[in-house]
Formats: structure tokens, sequence, C-alpha cells
């Protein structure tokens, strides 16, 4: 912290669900089992696409880091509600709070970013067939999964160091499950003018280009699969997509919601809702989605656990 700042805020109070007081420890066994089925889920297929063979395309490569991303996201994110459940609030100390901020919205922009890629080589398997090979190899696959996590932390890190130079003089009341930007900003003290300029210039950007990206992305596929001749050769160039196009839908659908459809005087607890969404059941449903779709990781799977029939 820059020695100008007369930041007197040590922790933050996180409210977590106080209206919910009465359920406090349903939900804490709900959120609790939706993060061991989480956990399992996700290190699932992260051992599948490692250790098996079938799995060793680029799909399942770029899939593997989809659920690394969101094993990482709801670790960050659920310990500490499932604590502040249980307590019916918690602290979180002045710097935990801003790793939190800065972990949560680098993770939630590889997400992102890591979704169109995905797009990416659904296109050059579905429009380039013939080349995708020689386009998809190794290297190339490598580089865009590195530039993913390497874009995303680098540019949210600038954001946090300016959130952290803000100035916190009291209150100290979250009234959210986590440490997000617009609480933060609505408890400093000084002129957050600048930090929310910069995260616009950033953050949207590293946000929302990538979904153009995608809706671009699948424009080409959809034409290209609309030449397909056979009615058995589209539906099976679909059905690649459609796991991908599923996650997207549902990723992509409460960011938008949560962040340019509601506006500061919205409902706290839609708030909550839609956070929930993207922290928590997003990360859950990923890779059942692609589980449940995907006939190459049951066989995966059947091997590993030594099943000889998929029922």
């Amino acid at each position: 912290m820059n020695p100008g700042n007369q930041t007197t805020v040590t922790r933050f109070i996180l409210l977590g669900f106080q209206n919910l007081h009465n359920y406090r420890r349903l939900l804490f066994v709900a959120f609790l089992l939706l993060f061991l089925v989480t956990v399992s889920g996700n290190l699932l297929i992260i051992v599948l696409a490692s250790v098996s063979h079938n799995l060793s395309s680029p799909m399942y490569f770029f899939l593997s880091h989809l659920s690394a991303c969101d094993l990482l996201m709801t670790t960050v994110i659920v310990p500490l509600m499932l604590n502040i459940i249980s307590k019916n609030k918690d602290s979180i100390s002045f710097f935990g709070c801003f790793i939190q901020f800065y972990l949560f919205g680098a993770l939630a922009t590889t997400e992102c970013l890591l979704l169109s890629v995905m797009s990416y080589d659904r296109y050059v398997a579905i429009c380039n067939p013939l080349r995708y090979s020689s386009i998809m190899n190794f290297w190339k696959c490598g580089h865009l999964v590195f530039w993913s996590w390497f874009i995303s932390f680098s540019f949210m890190l600038n954001t946090a160091i300016q959130v952290y130079r803000l100035q916190f003089c009291g209150p100290n009341i979250i009234d959210h499950f986590f440490c997000d930007l617009a609480p933060l900003l609505q408890l400093s003290c000084s002129d957050t003018s600048f930090v929310e300029l910069e995260n616009l210039v950033t953050g949207l950007p590293a946000t929302f280009l990538p979904l153009i990206y995608i809706v671009v992305t699948y424009i080409c596929i959809f034409m290209a699969i609309l030449k397909i001749p056979s009615t058995t050769g589209r539906l099976k160039a679909f059905y690649t997509c459609s796991s991908h196009l599923t996650v997207v839908s549902l990723y992509y659908g409460s960011l938008i919601v949560a962040y340019l459809f509601l506006s500061k005087e919205s409902s706290l607890n839609i708030n909550k809702i839609l956070s929930l969404l993207y922290t928590v059941v997003t990360p859950l449903v990923n890779p059942i989605i692609y589980s449940f779709r995907n006939k190459e990781i049951k066989i995966a799977f059947s091997k590993l656990v030594h099943i000889d029939r998929i029922p």
C-alpha cells in the first residue's frame, strides 16, 4: 500500500445470506455437497484427459484447462462461503479480501478466453477438417492455453492494484459472500472514478471480446454445417458443438445479466443469486454437461475404473 493511504479498515465483514438465517444448516449441507461434487467432477475430467489415450485430442486438452479453471474458481469462493454460512457472517483480512478479488477476476477472465479458444478449436475441426491436425498441433494448443492464463492474470493484476490503493475508512461490512468489485468500491472513502474507468477499459474487452469472437465463430460453423449434404453429418457436426454452446450460454448469460442489466440499486439478493450461477453452478455443471454428452469421456471413465460395459 502506498504511504499516503489512510486506510483504517483491517478486516471486512462478509454477511453472506443473513436473510436465510433459518435455513443456515440446510444451506451449509447443500453447498458443501455441491462443492464436493464440483471438485470431484473437475478433477475427474483433468485426470481422464491426462491419462487416457482416447482423450488426447486438443478439445480435451482445452477442456482439462477449463476444468482446472473451474476447480480453482470454486476453491477460491466456496470454502469461505461455507464458513460464512456456518457462523452467519465472517470476517476476512484486508489483504485476503483483495487476494480473493484478484483471483476471482483473473479466473473469470481466463474462463472467457478458454471458451473462445475452444470455439476456435471447433471452428477448425468443422470448417477445415483436413488441416485440423496440422493447425491444432501441440505447440499451437500450448500457446493458446498459456496466453489465456497469462493475459487474464496480467490484466487483472493492474485492476487489483488500483483497488488495493484505495482508502477504506469504514464501514467495513460487505453484504455479499465474497469480495467482489462493486461492494468494495461502495465501501471506499476515496474517489473510485479512475478504478471504474480502468476496469471498464480493460475488463469489458477481456470479457466480451471473447464472446463476440465466439458468436462470429459459431456463425461460420453453422454456415459450414448447413453445407453438409447428409442429415446425419449435420447432426453429428452440431452434436460436437452442443456441450460447448451450453456452457457458453450458461456462463455468459449469468455474467451479462449480473454486470450489464442490473443496476447498483437492484436487489442484493438477486445479485447474490446471479453470482452463485457463475461462481458455484457453472463450475458444477461444466463437467456434468461434457460427461453426459460425450461418449469418449464415458469410455475413458469406464477404462479408468475397469468397467467393461457402459450402461
